[in-house]
């Protein structure tokens, strides 16, 4: 506020620059309440479930899909070569059964059970950097449905795509029985209505995901439909329930141009493309097969509601949200509707729909989830490169236009950025370092995402406003020399008025200076998200503009208007706010597997990660509002609430009010049977046996232990090298330890020829013995090339291999009846000395590593598991071992 009195009669002024309290608090519950409206509507605001007489033969009814998901969930964890999985699949061809019987009669539907023979998935990119995995002995439903009288459809097919099969570790109602259950109930609609299609659509149930996308890759590499396929689309789940978004598309932008026009509720943020292709989420999904194997074009969906379940004994069906199911169908119905007809759909294989190569991508995100908006790249960059040379040539003017004292403002504003970025992190970051401190668990905010508000996002919204007052101080003390010398003539206290208002109106500038560097930057590299850049700098400048902006310096200034910043954050705000909770929540749920090899990093690496993401989103978003603060009273009002939040938080934590895990939030835990061979280096050994205990959760397992009892020792005294990970910090006991396995089920490498000299090979064999799931590291310091063969069958051929830490991992997967003896034969490099050594240690590297895995609960396993804590939950995924595991090695001087 700014009063100003005049006396006609007498030069004196009087000017008062303050801002009212309300007016602040105001603004922060329009903020809060605002965002979390967008967040509700863009991700809670699910359909109602409908029921098979609502929606008729041709529509989408969730409560026929959940029905399969029941019955899937049912049979337990089914991963590859498990009996479950055979009932699974046994259970998916009755269902595609009764849809074939009542299609439509001009509809054709096809249905192959397609056992995939031995195949090896080279691909190099991402989560595949030095590895080979190997399959055997898939099986995978196959169904198409063309029209009858047009078998030209058939030429050119729609690829729907999902995987059957789970992880050891959960029933896999998110991961991924919805999504088979979606496709089925969409086969139903589809089959009556394809007569009118001028393209198949191919459903594929496939095996083998979670051990590699392997079902995936052997499709493409195997099945004779697979030709005939333009476009894919694939769903997936990193959650269980909520709505399903796209998270990538393209790279031609037919599929979600198309999809934004006939979706209903259309869901999706090329912000998560981002992060997917950036390598910050570590995962792959059958859409990478798809792309870079085929060089399809199509549409990556996922569920990623409650993330903290994912690959646990929680992806269970109470936790999937009502209308989940109905929001993914009835979208993808529309869309196959729409592509079933289309005559000109995209002919992948690295062409666009013209014929010519290239892409032209497209910049795709939705609005509360009822409106989609899409753009090309070529169209993005020439409205980015057009506010970006405007934005420069109005900071140049008005800096021209305002000499020596606009340079030095804008440089004393831009340093108050600086001190805002290094304030919040600072503040946020320090609290990551106590927290492990006081807690029982460094992530004790685990199962209430909504503490991070305090623990973090309090520190974080302090320490910026602190580092932006501080900058604010020192712009201060300048503008009121200045405008001493300018305005001689005004009264002292009328000076200091002026300075507080102009310094406001820099620091407001400021933030618009932030934004126009992360779109100069995410325009150079073509980044997708950079709309986002683009709304939080444009319509704050707009508004600035048109109710503030003069480029006369001879102009007094005036106090902001409260509505310059309602009309300028109205825009940005409604396109991120629920992208910044729901990003936080995803970041939040993933901290339960933060620990790829647990006991490799810090206790409080994890809440390092998500202290600086908060302090981040605190310094990008709120720029503009904080500068509204500093001439106003609320400063100090700020300041006693962030603590008393941070305060109460933290007593909250430390009282163990709120526990960090709780059972349908729990903490991922491991129990394996080691039976250990890897010291024997090729002499007569006893094994050593004993049950290892790990967790891909910060934090030491002494109260699990505490709980479990069975003679457990906690440290790190005795690392564990599983191939494909390492457990630097574990427990292990050896009670019982030499029962539920026996001496004929350890695995063998065998050397059955060794041709020495200047090129070295060496022939080996591999017996597996029982397990049909197993990885073998070779060491690429001394093997140059490697031949892997099934009897006379070539699994792996002799070519280039990539490494990661001079290791190539073959790892291998497949069902009952998959092989268990190898050949592998071993091309040596030129090498006059070996590299064997682990850097900084003494310890000699094998020149071969093999686990087997078997997934069988042995008699001690069952033990510590009947004991394990509620809120703890195994947890799969492809590099980790089975229940039972056997180790062995071949040491370089065999």
């Amino acid at each position: 506020m700014v009063r100003q009195r005049s006396n006609r009669d007498s030069e004196s002024v009087v000017l008062v620059a303050k801002r009212s309290n309300y007016v602040i608090l105001a603004l922060f519950v329009v903020a809060v309440y605002g965002s979390w409206f967008v967040y509700e509507q863009q991700y809670l605001n699910l359909p109602k479930p409908l029921g098979a007489q609502q929606v008729g033969k041709r529509g989408f009814s969730e409560h026929e899909a959940i029905q399969h998901v029941i019955a899937l969930t049912q049979f337990g964890p089914h991963p590859v070569g498990s009996p479950a999985l055979d009932y699974a699949l046994q259970y998916v061809l009755q269902a595609i059964e009764t849809i074939k019987e009542t299609a439509h009669w001009e509809v054709d539907v096809e249905l192959d059970l397609f056992h995939a023979k031995s195949g090896a998935n080279h691909m190099v990119g991402g989560l595949f950097k030095g590895k080979t995995l190997v399959y055997s002995d898939l099986n995978h439903i196959v169904l198409r449905i063309s029209p009858k009288y047009a078998a030209e459809a058939t030429e050119n097919a729609i690829l729907v795509s999902s995987h059957i099969d789970t992880v050891f570790s959960a029933e896999g109602a998110g991961d991924c029985s919805s999504c088979v259950a979606v496709m089925l109930e969409l086969a139903r609609g589809v089959s009556q209505w394809a007569h009118g299609f001028k393209n198949a659509v191919i459903f594929l149930f496939n095996t083998g995901e979670e051990e590699g996308l392997n079902g995936a890759h052997s499709f493409i590499t195997q099945h004779p439909w697979s030709d005939t396929v333009t476009m894919a689309i694939d769903l997936e789940a990193m959650g269980v329930g909520g709505k399903s978004g796209i998270f990538q598309a393209g790279p031609q932008p037919w599929a979600i141009e198309n999809f934004a026009l006939a979706a209903k509720y259309p869901s999706g943020q090329i912000v998560a493309q981002d992060l997917f292709k950036s390598g910050a989420i570590k995962s792959a999904t059958d859409f990478q097969v798809y792309q870079e194997l085929a060089g399809l074009s199509g549409l990556d969906f996922a569920y990623a509601d409650n993330t903290a379940v994912y690959h646990t004994k929680n992806d269970k069906l109470k936790l999937l949200k009502p209308g989940s199911l109905q929001h993914l169908g009835e979208n993808m119905l529309a869309f196959l509707l729409k592509a079933g007809t289309s005559t000109n759909l995209p002919k992948g294989k690295g062409t666009n729909s013209s014929g010519k190569s290239g892409q032209d991508t497209a910049i795709y995100f939705d609005i509360l989830g009822t409106y989609m908006v899409v753009f090309r790249q070529y169209f993005a960059s020439l409205l980015y490169n057009t506010v970006i040379l405007q934005a420069l040539l109005i900071w140049t003017t008005s800096v021209i236009m305002g000499g020596r004292s606009a340079m030095v403002s804008l440089a004393l504003s831009s340093l108050s950025l600086v001190l805002m970025w290094m304030c919040a992190i600072g503040f946020s970051v320090f609290v990551a370092f106590i927290l492990p401190l006081v807690s029982s668990s460094p992530i004790p905010y685990i199962s209430s995402p909504w503490l991070v508000v305090c623990l973090f996002g309090a520190p974080a919204v302090l320490g910026a406003f602190t580092g932006q007052h501080v900058g604010y101080l020192i712009l201060l003390k300048y503008l009121t020399k200045t405008f001493s010398r300018r305005n001689a003539n005004l009264p002292l206290v009328v000076q200091e008025d002026l300075a507080k208002l102009d310094a406001e109106r820099w620091l407001f500038k400021a933030g618009l200076l932030q934004w126009l560097i992360l779109l100069i930057v995410g325009n150079f590299y073509k980044i997708g998200s950079s709309y986002l850049a683009l709304a939080w700098l444009a319509a704050p400048a707009f508004a600035y503009g048109l109710l503030e902006a003069t480029l006369s310096p001879a102009r007094l200034p005036k106090p902001l208007k409260t509505v310059t910043l309602l009309i300028g954050s109205s825009v940005p705000c409604l396109l991120s706010s629920g992208i910044i909770i729901h990003s936080v929540s995803t970041l939040i749920g993933s901290a339960v597997r933060l620990e790829r090899s647990p006991g490799s990093n810090p206790e409080w690496l994890g809440n390092v990660i998500v202290a600086i993401f908060i302090a981040a989103i605190a310094c990008l978003t709120l720029v503009y509002l904080l500068s509204y603060i500093h001439i106003s009273g609320a400063k100090v009002p700020l300041i006693i609430t962030t603590c008393l939040l941070f305060g109460i938080s933290l007593a909250v934590i430390q009282l163990g009010v709120v526990p960090p895990f709780t059972e349908d939030t729990a903490r991922a835990v491991n129990v394996v049977h080691v039976v250990d061979m890897t010291g024997a280096n090729g002499k007569k050994q006893e094994p050593a046996s004993y049950i290892s205990l790990f967790s891909t959760t910060p934090g030491n397992l002494v109260k699990e232990v505490e709980q479990i009892g069975e003679g457990f020792t906690c440290g790190t005294d005795k690392p564990l090298d599983f191939v494909t990970f390492s457990v630097k910090y574990g427990c292990w006991s050896d009670k019982n330890a030499n029962i539920g396995w026996h001496e004929t089920d350890i695995p063998q490498i065998r050397v059955e020829n060794d041709i020495k000299g200047d090129n070295r090979v060496t022939h080996a064999s591999i017996d597996t013995k029982l397990s049909t799931r197993w990885t073998l590291g070779i060491n690429t310091d001394e093997v140059e090339d490697f031949q892997l063969k099934d009897g006379l069958e070539e699994l792996v051929p002799i070519g280039d291999k990539s490494n990661a830490d001079s290791w190539h991992i073959i790892q291998f997967s497949g069902g009952k009846k998959a092989p268990r003896k190898f050949s592998l034969t071993l091309f040596w490099a030129n090498n006059q000395t070996h590299k064997f050594y682990k850097k900084d240690s003494n310890t000699e590297q094998p020149l071969l590593k093999l686990r087997t895995d078997v997934d069988r609960i042995t008699s001690p396993t069952e033990t510590v598991l009947g004991k394990l804590p509620q809120w703890c939950s195994l947890f799969g995924k492809s590099t980790s071992p089975l229940t039972l595991a056997f180790l062995t090695s071949l040491p370089v001087d065999f």
